[in-house]
């Protein structure tokens, strides 16, 4: 930049206190051709900040991109929750973040993968989070599995590779996984674009209505786009030629005004009923037969808004399944009281104690926590008590008796699995999948993508492990897939095949 073209830009630049940076060009030394001078305070300040630039990255989920919108309930569902953003006729505020689970921050948008569907809701009543994925179960039940699970879909120790081995390993230890890694092996581990993948709450949720009636719920997110899908070919080809393709996609789609929405549905359980029903609501592995409890309407969500500074506004979202508001609660799935817990300490470790004073994690109503101090601390109360109860007017809970979003449970301290139902078994749910909702297209698709990821180094006991597991989803898609292995006949897998 010429001497000229400085002096023809207005203004100036600041420091980080707001007083004029004296150069963004040229460091302060002996001389032109001197050493810099420990003095030069703005180099110093600029360097040192560059060295804190990023936020630490999420693991996992770290991949991905977002932007806001709306969500509007068009439907009467007062009678299962008073909720105020589910009353009809509620417009709420809203940010969405999609993402890919196991990839680092540089990895290809179009690896197969499950994607994040993380939802902010800015309610008049608080902030709420739904945090699912864009598959409605998941590869394990108890969050104590969790840890291991994505560190079996990353990196070896050892070389810092990805090993197909180590994931099928996991799986097959684990037979509860089999009904997602179906859908991840399925065409719906590649979807087209974030705007073309429909989302899922994934866990079960309580729903309670003025009356202090409950009911749990499934949510499902349907995009009005359509479903559309990669083939392995084409999502290999693109993770080399755009690795930032869905990211490029949202963004480019909301700037041009085609602005992606999705129509909510709930599935409604009466609270009595999980009680006795044949399997067990609340395991994240299963799915609840539409038959029994049918899609109901609720609303519709849009993303109209592209952020307007990406860390800001995206890499410093916060959000956990444990943000609820009034007339929503948690369940006991295991899996999402972990997360429960886990997700909010992680974005304390990520972005500090005061992230939810971000104004991208900061709710639309007043806030008066007993949440003091610090780093980073923005917001504060004053002089006003730091305890409770006090005597000076500051208001504080004390709320008593039965939880209104809670339930009953009694028994012995143990550490075990859920207690089997009729129906609970690992394998039938896929099993279903496999030969009553994928088409025979499918079937073959599934097994080219499988026997792949087989072939690209998966090694003995795990391979006659994978065999015997997918002959326990489908007999003659695991026999079909253990022929295409033992030939060596399958292509190589695409980059990421099977890379959860």
């Amino acid at each position: 930049m010429s001497d000229t073209c400085a002096e023809e830009k207005k203004g100036g630049s600041t420091t980080g206190v707001g007083t004029p940076a004296p150069s963004d060009r040229n460091s302060l030394t002996i001389g032109p051709d001197g050493p810099i001078v420990l003095h030069d305070v703005h180099f110093l300040e600029q360097m040192a900040h560059f060295n804190r630039e990023k936020t630490i990255e999420r693991l996992p989920h770290a991949k991905g991109s977002g932007a806001f919108g709306v969500f509007e309930t068009t439907e009467d569902v007062s009678r299962y929750t008073k909720a105020a953003l589910f009353q009809k006729g509620a417009v709420t505020d809203m940010l969405a973040r999609f993402s890919t689970v196991a990839g680092e921050q540089g990895s290809p948008d179009t690896w197969r993968d499950v994607r994040g569907f993380s939802l902010k809701f800015y309610t008049d009543e608080g902030n709420y989070d739904l945090v699912g994925n864009n598959t409605p179960i998941f590869f394990v039940r108890d969050p104590m599995k969790f840890p291991h699970f994505i560190r079996s879909q990353r990196r070896l120790p050892g070389s810092g590779l990805r090993d197909n081995n180590m994931q099928w390993d996991f799986w097959t230890h684990n037979p509860e996984s089999a009904h997602q890694v179906s859908y991840l092996m399925g065409r719906r581990g590649l979807p087209r674009s974030w705007r073309h993948m429909n989302g899922y709450g994934s866990h079960t949720y309580m729903w309670v209505n003025e009356a202090g009636e409950r009911f749990w719920v499934k949510y499902h997110f349907k995009t009005r786009q359509g479903m559309a899908f990669f083939t392995n070919e084409e999502a290999a080809r693109m993770a080399g030629s755009d690795s930032d393709f869905h990211r490029r996609d949202l963004y480019e789609a909301i700037e041009a005004g085609d602005h992606p929405s999705w129509d909510l549905f709930v599935q409604v359980m009466p609270y009595e009923e999980a009680k006795t029903y044949r399997i067990n609501p609340f395991d994240l592995t299963k799915t609840w037969p539409h038959a029994d409890y049918p899609l109901i309407p609720v609303g519709r969500m849009t993303l109209n808004r592209n952020p307007a500074n990406f860390h800001a506004e995206i890499e410093q979202a916060a959000f956990s399944p444990g943000n609820t508001v009034p007339g929503i609660g948690l369940s006991p799935d295991k899996m999402l009281l972990g997360r429960a817990f886990a997700y909010n300490d992680a974005q304390r470790n990520r972005i500090g104690a005061n992230f939810h004073q971000l104004p991208v994690n900061r709710p639309k109503v007043p806030v008066n926590s007993y949440m003091f101090d610090g780093p980073m601390a923005y917001e504060h109360s004053g002089t006003a008590p730091t305890y409770a109860p006090n005597s000076y007017d500051r208001p504080w809970a004390d709320e008593t008796g039965p939880a209104a979003e809670g339930w009953e449970a009694d028994g012995a301290m143990v550490r075990s699995a859920y207690t089997l139902r009729a129906e609970d078994d690992d394998f039938s749910q896929p099993g279903r999948l496999v030969r009553e909702v994928f088409d025979e297209a499918d079937r073959e698709a599934l097994v080219e993508t499988v026997a792949g990821s087989l072939l690209g180094g998966v090694r003995e006991p795990v391979l006659s492990r994978a065999f015997d597991y997918w002959k326990s989803v489908d007999a003659d898609v695991g026999a079909r897939i253990e022929e295409k292995v033992r030939a060596g006949a399958a292509p190589q897998p695409a980059e990421g095949m099977g890379e959860a």
